[in-house]
């Protein structure tokens, strides 16, 4: 089971892997603000994926946020679907944001990014290699770091 914040649903969406998440998970859920987020992000005309089109992501809420993680600089989905991992301590949390990753390991969630789920396309034979899928990433707005882009190809036994 995973919990997604909104940028690795987006990033997915844009290089067409976000069909993934349901080969990798039994269940998939996101809170009412992720949904919320990539709504806004629809009226204003940019390339997010429609919830509604995903019968497999369902919402979940959680029960409440806990009180010190509202005076980081997070986001409403970043913060809300922190909390529900933190209620439900056996699913995996998709974060890419780094003081979002930081902070969800520091209490002891089990974090993911975007980047370790294409890493798992290709230990599930859904994709052959990591690289384009890391190159088509960047070239769709995310930033990765020499070094990471590095490890990633590294861990996938690409260099």
């Amino acid at each position: 089971m995973v919990i997604s914040n909104t940028s690795p649903l987006l990033y997915l969406y844009r290089v067409g892997g976000l069909e993934w998440l349901p080969q990798l998970f039994d269940q998939v859920w996101i809170p009412t603000a992720v949904k919320t987020e990539l709504e806004a992000g629809i009226k204003r005309s940019y390339d997010v994926p429609v919830i509604t089109n995903y019968e497999w992501l369902h919402i979940v809420d959680p029960k409440n946020v806990p009180s010190e993680w509202l005076s980081l600089d997070l986001g409403f989905g970043e913060l809300a679907a922190m909390a529900l991992a933190l209620e439900n301590p056996t699913h995996i949390v998709l974060l890419d944001d780094l003081l979002a990753r930081r902070t969800g390991q520091a209490a002891g969630l089990n974090v993911w990014g975007t980047l370790r789920i294409i890493l798992e396309a290709k230990s599930n034979k859904l994709i052959e290699r990591v690289e384009p899928w890391i190159d088509h990433l960047q070239r769709n707005g995310m930033w990765i770091s020499h070094p990471v882009k590095q490890r990633i190809l590294a861990l996938a036994k690409e260099i």
